[in-house]
């Protein structure tokens, strides 16, 4: 997900008991709703060789000090560098997604924030999103899902006290979280559903890792509940953006809405967002599908306990898949043109990677974003 809904997507906590001694007491659970196994005769999304070759796709992406690029000489955000980061962790590339935090780690603000953009010489764009600093929790939340290792942990602690300190320090009265600062240090004047349903999740990982460590951070558990009051409550009172696919399944995706209220509230966009066989349509008014926001869907469903529509969502990114396991950002259908035009970006491919990971229960992490930490 990029920096604003209408920004090319990105976009979004498991239930592990054997990694480092954990067990289903242990400060690093999760609750664990619609959690479930491959059925009989339900065969894997994804072969090996084919998870193998997207994280490739990703890391071809990766530059030396850690930055993973959108696609070769473009240009790179915080929140879809943590999604690559997971992409490659949920495909067995731990070393890679680390070199990706410790990049984060590097080039972090003394205040907590990152910029908008980044190029592989330097910053592009200055602003700075709320909601991609605050992104940083869900990656190690979800690394340390793949991988139990503490030490990660407590090394990228600072990083996500920091970062997470940053945005829950930009809170309005009612509870609202400017969606960016400007360059000066001014805060935008609106919040946005997509990246506050995003923040609030961001915020619940930050606590279970601080639950991890033997932390508290209630400051940031009022913030949650501020959010998600509001996201339930007053839909309306953010910024309007609903032409946008990411701000009909966002709440639902990172745990805002839950059960009835989140299986209506998908029911309620499915006719203007999903466009038959081929997808999630990124906006109501264009023919425009892509692999990551489809995706991302694909994880809302399953969230609900969907695995069908979930399946079937996931599925229709086969027709963007390159066949050295890239995948085009989007397709505009019927032309089965690819738009941006030929683009392959790494967020993408890792954005499909999560939700396969999540349908074909392949890592440690296959529930990390289909579960709320219990907090």
């Amino acid at each position: 997900m990029g920096d604003a809904v209408g920004q090319t997507p990105g976009a979004p906590p498991s239930n592990k008991n054997e990694k480092g001694g954990r067990d289903a007491t242990s400060p690093g659970r999760t609750m664990t709703t619609n959690l479930r196994t491959l059925a009989v005769g339900e065969e894997q999304l994804l072969t090996p060789g084919q998870v193998a070759a997207t994280a490739a796709a990703i890391e071809a992406c990766q530059q030396p000090d850690g930055l993973i690029l959108w696609f070769d000489g473009g240009h790179a955000d915080p929140w879809n560098h943590v999604e690559a980061a997971m992409g490659l962790a949920s495909a067995g590339r731990p070393h890679a997604a680390e070199a990706a935090y410790n990049w984060l780690a590097a080039n972090q603000h003394p205040a907590g924030s990152w910029h908008n953009y980044y190029t592989a010489h330097g910053v592009k764009d200055p602003k700075v999103d709320t909601n991609c600093c605050a992104y940083i929790a869900v990656g190690v939340w979800h690394h340390w899902q793949v991988t139990g290792d503490c030490g990660f942990v407590e090394s990228m602690w600072p990083a996500v006290e920091r970062a997470l300190d940053f945005v829950v320090g930009l809170r309005k009265p009612a509870g609202h979280i400017p969606w960016a600062v400007h360059a000066n240090g001014t805060p935008w004047p609106y919040a946005l559903l997509t990246g506050s349903s995003s923040i609030a999740h961001s915020l619940r990982c930050g606590i279970a890792l601080a639950h991890l460590l033997g932390r508290e951070r209630p400051h940031w558990g009022r913030s949650v509940t501020e959010i998600e009051r509001l996201i339930r409550r007053r839909p309306d009172s953010f910024e309007p953006k609903d032409r946008w696919a990411m701000d009909w399944y966002y709440p639902v995706l990172c745990g805002a809405l839950e059960g009835a209220q989140a299986r209506a509230h998908l029911a309620a966009g499915a006719l203007k967002f999903l466009l038959g066989e081929h997808g999630v349509r990124c906006v109501t008014d264009q023919p425009w599908v892509t692999a990551a926001e489809t995706s991302e869907c694909a994880l809302a469903y399953l969230r609900t306990g969907d695995a069908s529509t979930a399946r079937r969502l996931f599925e229709a990114t086969s027709a963007m898949r390159n066949a050295d396991g890239s995948y085009y950002t989007g397709w505009v259908v019927p032309q089965s043109k690819t738009f941006p035009d030929a683009e392959r970006s790494s967020y993408t491919a890792a954005a499909v990677l999560l939700a396969a990971d999540a349908l074909d229960r392949r890592s440690g992490a296959a529930d990390a974003l289909i579960t709320t930490p219990v907090n």
